[in-house]
């Protein structure tokens, strides 16, 4: 009897079942969260840091994209006579995808274009914060409520600068299109600029999430720049992602195809989806991984 009143003390005194804590956590001291005000970037906006930016893309970031892929560029002829600011948003795959932008614009689109980047990756630590400042211009987007960011690009629309947004938010895990978030056309909407759909393919080919540097063989990386899309008046934003989605999957049709071809099939609303197949991950990733064919010389017609 005597050795059970002593279990029945001991467990009073408050035996830590699994560890638990002996104080509430309601009753733990209050620790009022760090101000985090963010990693400042319009230093690298500056006329010093547009000059720097520009000497590292075209003597370093291009140079080493041409020696590890086959590039191929095609519309930028849809960006003549256009003016600035505009919304370049583009499908997203790889890492590759904003260097691949960035070095690909014409000088005048490359000096006032900045790259919105993923607050909880691109802005985690010093060095990576001041790299991705530097190289592209870039401001962070808090991904998931998107409320830290958008009033950066909003403000950086209103004194002229272009930015590059990826609707889907983040890389496709699987090389296909992932949906549209509505925030994009959203601020697209109430910017009232246009926004320049640009199709990237063979990026998740050359280095898919989860590898730091492209494949060997330069594989070969395809990007179209297309025309301009206008808001018309009155358009609700997820009309606008929609047509924003259509153009991306339109370009994807063309890179397969022709201009032409994919044209007619656009005007009959049978462009093929990107979405990708139906069915387990790692079908879906198989059927992305597919590679792209390479061509020769492009034909004047195409």
């Amino acid at each position: 009897m005597s050795g059970v009143r002593d279990e029945l003390k001991e467990m009073a005194k408050g035996f830590r079942w699994g560890r638990r804590p002996l104080v509430p956590r309601s009753a733990e001291p209050h620790v009022l969260e760090k101000d985090d005000a963010g990693f400042p970037t319009d230093w690298a906006r500056t006329d010093a840091g547009v000059a720097v930016r520009q000497v590292l893309l075209k003597g370093v970031m291009k140079p080493i994209l041409a020696n590890e892929l086959s590039m191929r560029v095609h519309g930028l002829d849809n960006l003549g006579g256009l003016e600035g600011p505009v919304l370049f948003f583009s499908n997203h795959t790889s890492h590759l995808d904003a260097t691949i932008i960035m070095t690909t614009l014409p000088d005048e689109w490359q000096a006032k274009t900045a790259v919105g980047a993923a607050r909880d990756y691109f802005f985690d630590v010093w060095w990576r914060q001041a790299f991705t400042a530097l190289v592209y211009g870039a401001f962070p987007i808090e991904r998931g409520s998107g409320s830290k960011g958008v009033g950066k690009a909003r403000e950086l629309l209103d004194e002229g600068w272009s930015i590059v947004v990826f609707p889907e938010g983040t890389r496709s895990p699987d090389g296909h299109v992932q949906r549209f978030r509505h925030g994009t056309a959203r601020l697209c909407l109430e910017a009232g600029v246009p926004a320049v759909p640009i199709g990237i393919r063979g990026a998740f080919q050359a280095m898919p999430k989860g590898r730091g540097w492209p494949r060997p063989g330069r594989p070969p990386v395809s990007v179209r720049y297309g025309r301009p899309i206008v808001p018309e008046e009155g358009e609700a934003h997820q009309d606008f992602s929609r047509r924003m989605a259509q153009a991306v999957a339109q370009l994807h049709d063309e890179d397969r195809s022709t201009w032409w071809d994919s044209l007619r099939r656009a005007e009959r609303g049978q462009t093929p989806s990107l979405s990708g197949p139906m069915g387990p991950g790692w079908l879906r990733r198989w059927e992305g991984s597919r590679p792209v064919p390479r061509r020769g010389p492009e034909r004047a017609w195409e």
